[in-house]
């Protein structure tokens, strides 16, 4: 009886193994089925049982494959990378190891491994994974703002167009830039681009019998009266007479132009209804607005009616944007900043250099640009500060706090010892700041070279005499020489029709005027091409303007006092 019972008990055991053999079949489609459901934590504990090697077992590199991908969608990506990696020493001779390079690259490039996984995918031989493997890309590189990463990525892949749009789009955002305006030139000659595509062109030009040009100022008509004293518009006025002065001089040379002002009074009311108008949809040039909420509106007016527009006073290259109708006067606060590097490395002052700013938006790119810029040409910069009106008085603990003194209580050595920087550009307008410098450098006498602006000198805070003896320079975009004999004349003239000297302001606005009306004159309304191929424009009262490839004037000659008077700063 003992016998029979230990022979049922071996036949269950062995009825019972039969049954628990596994079917490799039914449970990969088991494990399929939930991961089509998205059940990836069910489908990863269904598919581990196939992944072991077998000879019996086909599904293996398959569950292997879908067990990874399951760990990836619920964000383990160290999971998912270990079994492609697995697959990969495993299943080497697998007809699907595109697919599993693929799913490599993209953790690779989730994880900012930016060059491996590049590199994976670019090896990619399956013609069907193309627009994969360019959605994949797209979507990691959208993320990258920083130019010399792309830039870095385009050298080590040159031939990835995917790349290279995401670097272009870059470049555009900077085209006045001529080392960007040269690399995205590059990058549509080699990958066959349309080139408006990234860089905004203006129509072929036309010539006119007459040009018109309009004025959006805020003339305040309503508030103006005939007494002699000044007014709360000055500055637009005496602009408005220079303008006005310019036009004789081009009329009377056949030029045939005629100015149209608009009274916007500070307000934006009185601008949109302006910019409706036909007769202003119709003009060859807009200049204006004189203020920065304005711009916005009359940059979409030049935009939406292919009509050129310069503004006279602006440093901001936004006012420009990708706009290809639109024009600064003046250098953006990007060009001064690099010409200011590009000065003192001139003046060969090799010992390094300190920066001092405000906490403005424009003193920032100010100093922003003149620190890439000095990094790029070799100068170190060794502390760049910024200041606001509260602390502004740290400047002269930074320069001129004293550690030694003299038989006669004079300072003789400071925290920031003597002669051991060679230069400190200034990257603000404002007299808090720079009279601090300025101060500071006169306490230490030693010969650091102070770079500056021009608007230093009409705001007179500092005494013309201490920017004499400290040899501070100026970067002076609207510098007129006294030794210029069309100044002598154009004073001369202006007396005559207005019966006063003539300010900065209306030196600008004459200036201003015969450049443009000269460029609608000889080169027709539509002037940005010759303006590109032209290297340098000498200007009439102002030293000249370069607008190769740039909406911002890139000349900046610098001045400083020589013998009472501002005269240009001979290149060494």
């Amino acid at each position: 009886m003992i016998k029979k019972f230990a022979v049922f008990i071996l036949l269950a055991l062995i009825s019972t193994c039969a049954w628990s053999q596994l079917d490799y079949g039914k449970q990969y489609q088991n494990a399929k089925e939930l991961f089509r459901q998205g059940k990836y934590n069910l489908a990863m504990e269904t598919f581990k049982p196939l992944i072991a090697y077998d000879e019996k077992n086909q599904y293996s590199p398959y569950a292997s494959f879908y067990y990874g991908l399951a760990a990836y969608k619920q964000g383990y990506n160290a999971v998912a990378k270990d079994m492609f990696m697995q697959i990969k020493s495993v299943h080497t001779k697998w007809d699907k190891m595109e697919e599993v390079n693929l799913w490599l690259a993209k953790i690779h490039l989730d994880d900012k491994d930016y060059f491996q996984g590049l590199k994976m995918l670019n090896a990619l031989q399956d013609k069907k994974l193309e627009e994969t493997k360019k959605a994949i890309k797209a979507q990691a590189i959208a993320g990258i703002n920083d130019r010399e990463t792309l830039q870095m990525m385009m050298e080590e892949f040159p031939k990835d167009e995917v790349v290279a749009r995401y670097l272009a789009r870059l470049l555009t955002q900077n085209i006045s830039d001529e080392e960007d305006k040269k690399n995205l030139e590059t990058l549509i000659d080699r990958f066959k681009w349309d080139r408006a595509e990234y860089i905004p062109e203006a129509p072929k030009t036309f010539f006119k019998d007459r040009y018109a040009v309009a004025l959006l100022l805020p003339f305040m008509l309503d508030e103006l009266d005939p007494s002699p004293g000044k007014k709360r518009n000055q500055i637009v006025l005496d602009f408005y007479e220079g303008i006005k002065l310019a036009l004789d001089s081009l009329n009377s040379a056949g030029s045939a132009i005629e100015v149209r002002a608009y009274d916007t009074e500070e307000g934006l009311n009185s601008l949109r209804q302006a910019l409706q108008s036909e007769e202003l949809k119709n003009t060859d040039l807009v200049i204006g607005p004189l203020f920065p909420n304005e711009n916005k509106i009359v940059q979409e007016f030049s935009l939406n009616n292919q009509v050129n527009v310069v503004n006279p006073f602006s440093n901001n290259s936004d006012v420009t944007g990708a706009n290809p109708y639109a024009y600064l006067f003046q250098p953006s606060s990007e060009t001064l900043g690099k010409k200011a590097a590009e000065h003192i490395v001139a003046q060969r002052r090799k010992r390094p250099c300190i920066v001092f700013s405000g906490t403005s938006k424009k003193d920032s790119v100010l100093a922003a640009s003149f620190i890439e810029k000095a990094n790029q040409l070799g100068l170190k910069v060794a502390a760049s500060r910024s200041f606001d009106k509260e602390n502004a008085a740290g400047i002269i603990n930074v320069l001129a706090k004293a550690t030694e003194y003299d038989e006669f209580k004079f300072p003789s050595q400071f925290t920031l010892k003597k002669d051991s920087i060679g230069s400190i550009f200034v990257a603000s307008d404002d007299p808090l700041i720079y009279t601090k410098v300025i101060s500071s450098i006169e306490t230490r006498g030693d010969s650091i070279l102070v770079v500056g602006s021009e608007n230093w000198i009409d705001d007179t805070a500092v005494a013309f005499e201490k920017y004499q003896n400290l040899g501070v320079t100026f970067a002076a975009p609207n510098f007129v020489s006294v030794l210029n004999p069309r100044r002598e004349r154009f004073i001369s003239n202006y007396l005559s029709k207005y019966g006063k000297v003539p300010s900065n302001i209306s030196q600008l606005g004459y200036e201003m005027m015969l450049f443009y009306g000269n460029q609608l004159k000889t080169n027709g309304v539509y002037f940005q091409d010759a303006l590109n191929k032209a290297e340098f424009i000498p200007g009439h009262l102002f030293q000249g303007f370069k607008f190769q490839f740039s909406r911002d004037n890139q000349h900046v000659p610098f001045v400083k006092f020589k013998n009472g008077v501002l005269s240009l700063v001979e290149k060494r």
